[in-house]
């Protein structure tokens, strides 16, 4: 996949800006930091650097996800957001479309994720060695063929949601890892960073940034 790489060329779309956060909305198949070689160096953190000198990583986006991601403008700013979001105290809600007809409204996954080492960077369910993940989801709306989700991760691990929607039967549509046949036959993959709740750093005001899934 790495020699496939052609990130789209969209202007850096600003969701927020002040003395101390900077908030974008990512577009899908731009990585959030650079990848191994020259050929995966261009990334939203380059981007966002190129504009904002002073910029830092707070946290990252699955490179074919869209949406609200957030960066630090101070070092200040880059300790107390990250420990929001070591703390779990960042509020996130993403929107997906998903294979099929999700019954009923809403529920809870808790399912514990592990690297799936012979395929990284892919993720699996492991009872025994996996760390704790969940998420808590909603419907939107539904047909037969596929179904709009709301999803609100609790914990932060890597494909957390792509890895526990396949499992329970419904995986994200136009996954490159975990779905397959039609449901792999999209665009993109379906998934939009649509909300960020977090506390700024200057002053702790709750802060609400929010982007429309283009989808």
């Amino acid at each position: 996949m790495d020699d496939l790489y052609s990130p789209p060329d969209d202007p850096l779309q600003i969701l927020h800006e002040d003395h101390e956060v900077l908030v974008v909305d990512k577009p899908s198949g731009l990585l959030s930091v650079p990848g191994k070689g020259a050929h995966l160096s261009d990334c939203l953190l380059s981007r966002v650097q190129a504009a904002f000198p002073t910029a830092l990583l707070v946290h990252r986006l699955d490179r074919d996800t869209s949406g609200v991601m957030i960066f630090a403008l101070s070092q200040h700013a880059q300790r107390h957001l990250g420990l929001q979001f070591e703390k779990r105290q960042v509020k996130k809600t993403y929107v997906a479309r998903v294979w099929g007809e999700v019954t009923p409204k809403e529920g809870l996954i808790d399912l514990p994720l592990i690297v799936d080492w012979p395929n990284r960077p892919k993720q699996m369910v492991d009872h025994e060695n996996g760390k704790q993940a969940v998420t808590e989801w909603r419907v939107v709306r539904k047909n037969r063929d596929e179904t709009r989700v709301r999803l609100m991760p609790k914990t932060g691990r890597s494909h957390q949601l792509r890895v526990h929607m396949k499992e329970i039967g419904h995986p994200i549509l136009g996954d490159p890892f975990y779905s397959d046949g039609p449901a792999r036959d999209y665009p993109r993959l379906m998934l939009h960073s649509e909300t960020l709740q977090f506390r700024h750093p200057d002053g702790g005001v709750g802060t609400r940034v929010s982007s429309k899934p283009p989808f």
